[in-house]
């Protein structure tokens, strides 16, 4: 039987502890041998939105990840140029790692977006999807299931801690001068602090 691969993408400005504690319930739930943080290198949806550099955003994706023998980085997306579809990512990963099973690991927010994702259909023929549940959460798969058939058998709910912690709201505390300790890896946060990131 092949490897189990989780596959979790993000622009990762900066990683957090929510997408630790996501990627860490995924991989226990669907019993992946180790997952793949994918940095997109330029994000069709968050082209404007970045604000780190390339060379930072990579520095603590490696630095948050470095203790979990069972995390590791992909720069498959900074080795192709053009847009990041993840189709295009999963097609390469699936020549990189034949006979691998993968599960693409993504939120609620983003499984309901799914449609409208460019080559949908082609995502589903790769890899089943991972899905980090809200508590209490009540997701409408039926509204899904008649917008991409496809969908149907290839998802996994993996109910998971929600701590309500944002990128976008980590940057903002930076440029404010609040605390972000306990949200983010105390490696991050030292990376942040040494080099001037999200300043004002």
């Amino acid at each position: 039987m092949g490897e189990r691969i989780g596959v979790f993408g993000g622009t990762f400005d900066p990683i957090h502890h929510g997408h630790l504690i996501a990627a860490a319930e995924l991989r226990h739930a669907l019993r992946v041998d180790r997952v793949l943080f994918v940095p997109a290198s330029r994000p069709p949806h968050k082209q404007s939105a970045v604000q780190a550099s390339d060379q930072d955003r990579l520095a603590m994706l490696r630095l948050a990840i470095a203790r979990d023998e069972g995390f590791q980085m992909s720069m498959i997306e900074y080795e192709r140029a053009g847009l990041s579809y993840t189709v295009d990512t999963l097609a390469a990963l699936r020549d990189e790692y034949p006979g691998a099973l993968l599960f693409l690991f993504l939120g609620e927010d983003a499984l309901r977006d799914l449609p409208t994702w460019h080559r949908p259909e082609g995502i589903l023929s790769l890899a089943r999807l991972g899905i980090a549940t809200r508590p209490r959460s009540h997701l409408d798969l039926d509204v899904l299931y008649r917008a991409l058939p496809g969908t149907r058998g290839r998802i996994e709910l993996v109910p998971t801690p929600s701590i309500g912690i944002s990128a976008t709201d980590l940057r903002a505390r930076v440029a404010d001068g609040r605390p972000i300790r306990y949200q983010t890896p105390d490696a991050v946060i030292d990376y942040i602090r040494q080099h001037g990131i999200y300043r004002r």
